[in-house]
């Protein structure tokens, strides 16, 4: 397979030592976390469960996806909130929140068309995961069920990813 070992000379060495240190667990945490706040500009998300299965092995497959769905959960959390208090124009002027007013329209309108439901679904889809997080904390969601929400769709997204990472080493 060619396309994992390019993905793992592309990632900070920094973060390879720590991902084969006795730390990894808890680095996949904070880097999920940073996933699921949309902070996540050194690496494609799509990338780290298949990356960290690489480097952790097939047998570390349980625990990946259940350090993914928490920490991503908590990252789009933290965005949702920010998104419920600080409002629109507040995230627009953060030069860390790189989405387009033009895009988050769109998102917006989806939500607006859709309601919360959408949310798992653009979580469990690659290029839209994550986008809905903002309009629904716009929009003053539940917690409880943008959580909920929230995490149904990235179990599905990792799964996903895990069972085409593994599949695809059989297929070798």
């Amino acid at each position: 397979m060619l396309v994992f070992p390019l993905q793992l000379e592309s990632m900070p060495p920094q973060l390879v030592a720590l991902l084969e240190s006795e730390w990894a667990y808890i680095a996949l945490f904070g880097i999920f976390i940073l996933e699921g706040a949309m902070l996540m500009y050194f690496m494609p998300s799509e990338f780290i469960v298949p990356g960290s299965l690489l480097l952790l092995g097939d047998d570390a497959v349980i625990p990946i996806i259940g350090v993914a769905v928490a920490g991503a959960t908590i990252g789009q959390y933290v965005l949702f909130k920010l998104a419920q208090h600080g409002g629109r124009e507040y995230l627009l002027q953060k030069s860390w929140f790189r989405i387009k007013p033009s895009k988050l329209e769109r998102f917006d309108g989806w939500f607006e068309r859709w309601g919360p439901f959408i949310i798992p679904l653009s979580n469990a889809l690659l290029f839209t995961r994550g986008m809905l997080t903002v309009p629904a904390g716009f929009a003053e969601m539940n917690d409880r069920q943008f959580i909920t929400l929230s995490a149904i769709g990235t179990v599905v997204f990792e799964c996903a990813l895990a069972g085409l990472f593994l599949l695809s080493g059989r297929l070798l």
